[in-house]
């Protein structure tokens, strides 16, 4: 079965749009229900211009269909032997940005920022950067670094735990 996405851009490369009368705003289209179609006028501009609704939340925030997750992979073999920490990740259905606040809420497609904290340490920082980590100086030793992927009010979506072993001093 297609998603919701799938169908919207099948639509859009059949040419098609959602016909709302122009007193009305667009609402939005719930699972199950039939929007009208019709092609797009070749002579004149269509009376109005649907926008992409989603559904929102009681909060006000909206629903996703698609769910958010966080993919981290091990840290580079050949940084961690000099004694640096290198580590790549993705994060599908989001995009990491550095804009925050309750009004990000409402951008399409999805806003978020990573969480780091370092060896269980009372605080996180945070980046928006969306590049790879890079940590350096820390000791020989075993480390834990946990990365969670907020969203932009800084409610956690998804986490992963990185453990590793930092075998000799970096230089």
């Amino acid at each position: 079965m297609p998603t919701e996405r799938q169908l919207f851009d099948d639509l859009l490369e059949e040419g098609l749009e959602e016909s709302f009368p122009a007193s009305d705003p667009p609402s939005v289209l719930r699972r199950g229900s039939t929007p009208e179609l019709r092609s797009k006028p070749t002579d004149a501009p269509p009376r109005t211009v649907a926008t992409l609704a989603m559904p929102l939340d009681p909060s006000g925030t909206f629903i996703d269909s698609e769910a958010v997750s966080l993919t981290v992979w091990a840290p580079l073999a050949d940084a961690l032997a000099r004694g640096l920490v290198v580590i790549g990740y993705r994060a599908e259905n989001i995009r990491i940005e550095p804009i925050f606040g309750a009004e990000a809420l409402h951008v399409r497609p999805r806003l978020g920022h990573l969480h780091i904290t370092v060896d269980d340490v009372p605080w996180h920082w945070v980046d928006a950067s969306g590049e790879p980590l890079i940590i350096q100086g820390l000791k020989a030793g075993p480390h834990r670094i946990l990365i969670e992927l907020a969203d932009p009010i800084h409610r956690v979506l998804d986490h992963q735990l990185v453990s590793f072993e930092i075998v000799t001093p970096p230089r």
